[in-house]
């Protein structure tokens, strides 16, 4: 989300957003740096929501939604949020910074999805941008599923790694059972970063007990004027 904003600051692009997100009508939305609370631009720029900004990117289309603050700074909190058109049975969000300049969080969601006979897991990602740091945020993800996740329930894991060494799909594989969407589909993670050229392999989508099919790169219009990441696309069934 960049907190509203395009790309270096310069637009506050947040309502271009919410009609992005609207037009690809996903039951689920899996969200990064979104603003919870933020003083100062609520006075600065014109159009600013009333309420948070994973609020007003819910609307009317979804009936719940959670969020994970995970920066907190003098003006607000900003963290991960997760919109969804099923109920959400309880949430919480897992601090995993591991420095105090870098706040990292696991927001954990478990959705009543209608005719699944299990809930379904979901858990919204954003890891740190050092290896050693993502190592361990890593092994808390995999130590979190462990603990909060039933071994035969629907789990979907999503959101930016920050991997652009492709180390956290072994680990997530032999630490949590979670296979990469677009691996198995394609035979690679999908390029999102940068979004105009992507580059890097940076966002991911992992499941398991779940059935996955026609994972999609958002990489064309309007994703590459609203992001510097190219958004993921999935559809899944038990």
């Amino acid at each position: 989300m960049h907190k509203g904003f395009s790309v270096l600051n310069r637009r506050f692009i947040l309502h271009e957003l919410r009609e992005a997100i609207r037009t690809e009508a996903a039951d689920v939305v899996l969200l990064q740096e979104v603003l919870g609370e933020h003083r100062e631009h609520s006075t600065r720029w014109e159009h600013w929501p009333e309420h948070s900004q994973y609020e007003f990117l819910a609307d009317t289309l979804w009936s719940a939604y959670a969020y994970g603050r995970n920066a907190v700074y003098p003006a607000g909190h900003h963290g991960n949020a997760l919109l969804s058109k099923y109920p959400i049975t309880r949430h919480q969000n897992h601090d995993v910074s591991t420095h105090t300049q870098e706040k990292r969080g696991l927001l954990h969601s478990v959705l009543a999805v209608p005719q699944w006979p299990q809930p379904l897991h979901v858990i919204c990602v954003h890891l740190g941008l050092f290896e050693r740091h993502r190592h361990l945020q890593l092994q808390m993800l995999c130590d979190l599923i462990a603990r909060e996740v039933p071994a035969d329930a629907p789990l979907l894991v999503g959101g930016d790694f920050n991997d652009w060494r492709q180390n956290a799909h072994a680990l997530l594989a032999d630490g949590a059972g979670l296979e990469e969407v677009f691996i198995t589909a394609y035979g690679r993670a999908a390029r999102t970063f940068p979004v105009r050229f992507p580059v890097l392999r940076l966002d991911r989508l992992y499941v398991r007990n779940l059935r996955a099919s026609t994972p999609t790169v958002l990489n064309t219009a309007p994703w590459t004027r609203l992001s510097d990441h190219a958004p993921l696309r999935l559809e899944i069934e038990r």
